[in-house]
């Protein structure tokens, strides 16, 4: 028990290099893109007396080392400035803009539950069976597709032919937002499933083999009474790991639909931010995205631990 504790801390100790990594990165990349903020900032009223105080006022007229600084220095702190194109504390657009994202985040995740989990058991129930071939033809196609591909096609039968959902926007209210976040969730749901399916098929058959699950079958238990309380429960730990690792892949996809759906979240916010020179709502932007990967990637190794005590009894070898 205590090695697990010690292993969990230490990788929570290894998230600091890695945050600091990302800030590094991402604040060096926004300065090799070509542009200027101040020329953002004063449009028609440019001059080069005009460019320079505003960049003075910035502070962007200081050394690069200086500007990193000043943005960790704020960011330890929870102040991110303000935005160069809202003129808002940019603490205040990260809090309007969240919510939508985390809906989109969490109405993804229930819709890849309701798609991998049945599909993934039952292609393994019934390995090599039509069933089988026909779900991992489906899925295999539906992984081949970008995201933005799966969007339009959605959009087009189940938006402007069918009817069934929005086709943009957030609506007000719950029930509306969730409503206009059908179609996006969908989008990205269908070719994040595949990889869940097949996962969760792999360690369904090999848990399925297992001397345990024999001697149940032995024992008369029922084959429903077996997947649920020991095959489900052995095989889901492996899958839990895999949504883990591919969670940024999912995160990275959210900007991209946030965009094609025009729905007011951070991927929305961090693409008109990187297309104004908005430094400080960029760097913010990649730093909650990155710390909700991480955070997200610690809690699937505690939930893994959890669901396979086979993890923390070699932890303690």
């Amino acid at each position: 028990m205590g090695s697990s504790v010690n292993l969990r801390w230490s990788r929570v100790a290894n998230l600091v290099p890695v945050l600091f990594g990302i800030t590094l990165v991402s604040f060096l990349l926004l300065r090799l893109v070509p542009g200027d903020p101040a020329q953002q900032i004063l449009g028609n009223r440019y001059t080069p007396e005009a460019a320079a105080g505003i960049r003075r006022t910035l502070g962007l007229d200081r050394p690069l080392l200086e500007q990193y600084w000043m943005f960790l220095k704020g960011a330890m702190t929870g102040s991110f400035g303000e935005s160069y194109q809202y003129h808002r504390p940019v603490g205040e657009l990260l809090l309007d803009r969240t919510g939508a994202s985390l809906m989109l985040v969490g109405l993804t995740a229930v819709f890849c539950a309701a798609l991998s989990i049945p599909l993934g058991i039952w292609a393994a129930v019934r390995r090599g069976g039509l069933v089988d071939q026909a779900t991992r033809v489906l899925f295999t196609l539906g992984f081949a597709l970008p995201a933005f591909l799966v969007g339009i096609v959605l959009i087009l039968v189940f938006g402007l032919t069918l009817g069934w959902a929005p086709i943009g926007g957030y609506g007000t209210g719950v029930a509306s937002h969730l409503g206009h976040l059908v179609l996006p969730a969908l989008t990205l749901a269908i070719p994040f499933s595949t990889v869940l399916v097949r996962s969760l098929r792999s360690s369904t058959i090999t848990v399925l083999e297992a001397d345990f699950v024999t001697i149940a079958r032995l024992k008369g238990i029922s084959e429903s009474r077996i997947l649920l309380r020991h095959v489900l429960r052995n095989a889901i730990g492996p899958v839990a790991v895999v949504f883990g690792i591919n969670l940024a892949f999912l995160v990275g996809g959210t900007v991209v639909v946030e965009n094609v759906f025009s729905i007011p979240g951070l991927g929305s916010l961090l693409v008109g931010a990187v297309s104004t020179r908005d430094y400080p709502v960029v760097q913010a932007v990649a730093l909650v995205l990155a710390v909700f990967v991480v955070l997200v990637n610690l809690l699937t190794d505690v939930v893994h631990g959890l669901l396979d005590p086979r993890l923390a009894a070699g932890v303690q070898r």
